[in-house]
């Protein structure tokens, strides 16, 4: 009788583990399908204007800068968050402060801010994004343009916390 107890005990005691590395087995994939964070790119922070102001449009417009924010993980959309945006355009240079402005997303975590058309610079048409407002980890962004005549970029931000 006291073998038999002894048997259920060691099997309970192998069939932890098993049944825990089973459940883990079962639960890290799905940790690992998450959303990761966006890494800033080399070269996003070129020409940055720390606090650059909200502005429905930067300069007479033409051409749109577009894309998402949502939250590491899970993917929540973030509401409310403020997008830097900068370029080199047929109005101004990158160091120019009338080449910023900075936009806030929508309950949908979209943002969409108007501004002049993208011209090469260093021989890339290209913007230059940021989210840098403290409550996620800061990310710059430079995407790159197909063409010069491209009159739109998106980007998208995928945050963690700061």
């Amino acid at each position: 009788m006291i073998d038999v107890a002894l048997n259920r005990r060691s099997l309970l005691a192998a069939a932890g583990p098993v049944l825990a590395v089973g459940a883990f087995g079962l639960v890290m994939p799905a940790r690992a399908q998450g959303l990761a964070p966006t890494q800033s790119m080399s070269g996003g922070a070129n020409n940055y204007q720390k606090g650059a102001p909200v502005v429905n449009r930067i300069g007479k417009g033409g051409f749109w800068m577009t894309g998402t924010v949502r939250r590491a993980g899970d993917g929540a959309p973030l509401a409310g968050q403020r997008i830097q945006i900068w370029a080199h355009t047929v109005e101004g240079r990158e160091e120019d402060q009338r080449s910023h402005g900075a936009t806030l997303t929508d309950k949908n975590g979209a943002f969409r801010l108007e501004m002049p058309q993208i011209i090469p610079i260093f021989g890339q048409p290209h913007g230059h994004l940021a989210y840098d407002s403290g409550e996620f980890k800061t990310v710059f962004l430079r995407p790159v343009m197909r063409s010069a005549k491209d009159t739109g970029l998106e980007a998208h931000f995928i945050l963690q916390p700061a």
